[in-house]
């Protein structure tokens, strides 16, 4: 492959740069890797949300020698309990427990403020020699020997391969002809980070409602970040109310368990929908992250997804390329969607089965989850295959997600 010929990732959040940093690692400084975003325009990251990083997506960070910047800040899930009630029940039995180490000493996954993690992936690409360009990727023309990639300043690189990694409203994934299938659901997720005066001690809570799951998620300090699933309808009044009144809310589904709570940020309401991209790649194209594929919340898995994408596609291109083949070649790219397209319909359409399960009001089905989370909760091999699969460890995993370099 030519010095020259450069790989392009458009799209400069976990996946985009993680996919770009491993690049880098794979293949060292003669291929040039440009990844193009115009939110690199603000910098540093404003980005309120937190995310759960599974163990697999932290052995990718730790490996391209990024997690060290966040580590500090990382609030590992040391355990988690699952409940399912209604709202106006008194109580809410716990029927799931699990202790958050995938391995003794080894947390299963850590919450990690975006801002900072993706500030520490952008710091380390340009320490790395990475070039950040804050444009859009607008067009593409893929060609015999590669790609001609047009930014929207009007420069054009010349790729062997372009990746999109531009959000599930991928422009790149529409200029390429791919359809998607799935369906939106008439759901929201609500985000807020709350503080509250208690402890946490490091505990998730997943509260199974009939409009949806009310997670908690551990931070550091007295702070929690909330994932809370709502229809459409109520997910906007709720979103709308004064403060007093959203607090009023926010304490009925919270609880007192850990003393008295407030929103710490505005709470925002994203719409809820699985899709997966009908192919993962076309001529000169990758898709990775949400714009191969979109899944519903509910168990914390779809920035897990896209790591992992990002991992196996750095490993299919290093491959290729130490054996002079040129990853933008359509047999490359086929290795990359056998690989990742599989596991990614199997984890919607878990995901979606889950959300049909717990997200109604039918007492039949109530009492039919109830005893078999129950019966989970009293099989400790279940329990450890749970761990693994949402540390990101089960399945065919990439080196990276493994902790090894490529």
């Amino acid at each position: 492959m030519s010095s020259q010929r450069s790989i392009v990732i458009a799209g400069g959040a976990f996946a985009g740069l993680g996919l770009a940093l491993a690049l880098r690692q794979g293949l060292g400084a003669a291929v040039p890797v440009v990844v193009a975003d115009p939110a690199f325009t603000m910098r540093p990251s404003r980005d309120p949300r937190a995310s759960a990083i599974a163990a697999a997506g932290r052995h990718l960070f730790e490996t391209v020698g990024v997690w060290g910047a966040v580590a500090d800040t990382a609030q590992p899930i040391l355990d988690m309990v699952v409940t399912d009630s209604r709202l106006e029940d008194a109580t809410r039995p716990t029927f799931l427990t699990f202790t958050g180490e995938v391995e003794p000493g080894e947390p299963f996954a850590h919450m990690v403020e975006n801002r900072l993690l993706i500030e520490a992936l952008a710091t380390r690409a340009e320490a790395e020699g990475i070039e950040l360009r804050a444009v859009a990727v607008t067009d593409y023309a893929p060609h015999a020997e590669g790609t001609r990639v047009t930014l929207k300043d009007g420069s054009v690189i010349e790729a062997s391969l372009l990746v999109a990694a531009d959000g599930a409203k991928s422009k790149l994934r529409e200029r390429a002809g791919i359809g998607t299938h799935g369906w939106d659901y008439d759901q929201s997720g609500i985000v807020v980070t709350v503080g509250h005066e208690r402890d946490h001690h490091g505990r998730a809570e997943e509260h199974f409602l009939p409009a949806g799951p009310f997670a908690i998620l551990p931070l550091k300090g007295n702070r929690s970040s909330l994932v809370w699933t709502e229809s459409r309808r109520e997910a906007a009044r709720i979103v709308a109310l004064p403060a007093d009144d959203f607090h009023a809310e926010l304490e009925q589904r919270f609880g007192l368990h850990l003393g008295e709570v407030k929103a710490l940020d505005a709470p925002r309401a994203f719409p809820l929908g699985y899709f997966v991209a009908r192919s993962f790649i076309a001529e000169r194209l990758a898709l990775i992250g949400d714009a191969a594929h979109v899944i519903h919340p509910i168990a914390g898995q779809g920035l897990n997804m896209g790591l992992k994408d990002a991992a196996a596609l750095a490993e299919v291109i290093v491959d290729a390329a130490r054996l002079g083949i040129d990853p933008g070649q359509a047999d490359v790219l086929e290795r990359y969607q056998r690989w990742r397209r599989f596991d990614t319909v199997a984890m919607g359409i878990a995901t979606n089965s889950l959300n049909m399960l717990f997200s109604n009001r039918s007492s039949v089905l109530r009492a039919v989850r109830d005893i078999g989370l129950g019966l989970v909760d009293r099989v400790p091999p279940l329990k450890s295959a749970f761990i693994r699969q949402a540390a990101g460890l089960t399945g065919e995993v990439p080196r990276l997600l493994k902790g090894e370099a490529l």
